[in-house]
């Protein structure tokens, strides 16, 4: 029972310290991130402060999805500074209770709140960032829609009843659906080159792209303008969204159909495959980050020193967020296996935690 009832006040601690952090950062992004908005949308029609609150509050969802392991990290600093300052730790040492008892609940902790950023944290921001979307439609030019907009240029080879065409975007929204800055090169039946159109947006239709705000240029014929304009395609929302779409805008439980039909195609999943490996590594990356905070936080209780533990718990986290980064790009470039990107960070975080704290606790 005494076992028990520790578990849960040190797990009960954890998880409050890594809340306060998680939404402390989350006030932080919000408030930057509707004052930059307001900056920028300021002067546009259709403006006002409910709305330009109403889309931050929807976007820093998934924004803050990167913060869950640092706010894991010095989280669980934060608790485990507070429990030594308080002696806790002290009395626990003293009554026989081993550093490896009284961090499984952490750990445990950590586990619990990959698993719940996985399967209903990650759906629900990803839900929310289209929503966002939905409502800034028309509110920021197309040069200002990168700042709601995750996912970049794209070049697209596609084919229609009117022959094929080259389709440009500068930037994407709605997973691959609508397009800002569209430039297409159409060609016709024979493969001759038609026409080059110019377009503020695109947004994909049944059978068509709608195109807006859009300047035809064709060969034999003066350049002509117009507001409404269509391209047809065979392509639908769904391939559109394998080719283009960002993988960061897809839930966690859409990814391996994505990962399927993009198999299945004949085309590189290694974008998709390794964000799904990713966030199934999550629970082990917030885990090694808990098992590094013990590693810089348990000497504290006895030596001091807590400018050190700050330096090195900054230090531990930017090098395993370092790690990590690296090792997406070499997946996401198919230079390693997927698997082995998305794994990596987090077995080397624990491996160099529970190195440190052996050689504390038992070398």
């Amino acid at each position: 029972m005494t076992g028990r009832t520790l578990s849960l006040y040190i797990s009960k601690r954890f998880l409050k310290s890594i809340l306060a952090l998680f939404l402390f950062a989350a006030v932080l992004i919000l408030l930057f991130d509707v004052l930059e908005l307001v900056r920028r949308g300021g002067d546009r029609e259709g403006f006002s402060l409910l709305r330009i609150a109403a889309i931050s509050a929807l976007r820093v969802p998934l924004l803050l999805e990167q913060v869950i392991p640092f706010a894991v990290l010095f989280g669980s600093i934060w608790a485990f500074v507070t429990l030594s300052r308080s002696l806790e730790l002290v009395v626990a040492r003293a009554a026989g209770i081993s550093a490896w008892q009284f961090t499984a609940p952490a750990l445990l902790t950590g586990l619990f709140i990959g698993v719940a950023a996985v399967i209903g944290y990650n759906p629900g921001a990803v839900y929310l960032q289209q929503k966002s979307d939905e409502v800034a439609e028309g509110l920021f030019s197309v040069e200002q829609t990168y700042l709601l907009e995750g996912s970049g240029e794209v070049w697209l080879r596609q084919n229609g009843t009117d022959g094929e065409s080259v389709l440009h975007a500068r930037h994407t929204s709605g997973q691959g659906a609508s397009l800002n800055g569209v430039t297409i090169f159409s060609f016709d039946r024979q493969g001759q080159f038609s026409e080059r159109i110019e377009a503020r947006r695109a947004v994909l239709a049944e059978g068509m792209w709608r195109l807006t705000d859009a300047v035809v240029y064709a060969v034999d014929t003066d350049p002509q303008h117009y507001g409404n304009y269509s391209v047809s395609t065979f392509l639908t929302p769904t391939e559109v969204k394998e080719s283009i779409g960002s993988p960061e805008s897809i839930s966690f439980w859409s990814l391996p159909r994505f990962i399927e039909l993009s198999q299945r195609a004949g085309l590189p999943a290694y974008r998709y495959s390794l964000q799904y490996q990713t966030l199934l590594a999550k629970p082990l990356l917030l885990v090694a980050m808990i098992v590094i905070a013990a590693a810089v936080s348990l000497r504290v209780s006895r030596f001091g020193g807590i400018g050190r533990l700050i330096v090195w718990g900054i230090i531990a986290g930017f090098v395993l967020y370092a790690v990590s980064e690296v090792s997406k790009d070499l997946g996401g470039a198919g230079i390693v296996p997927t698997t082995v990107a998305a794994w990596a960070p987090g077995v080397f975080g624990v491996l160099m935690g529970f190195t440190i704290l052996l050689n504390q606790e038992d070398g």
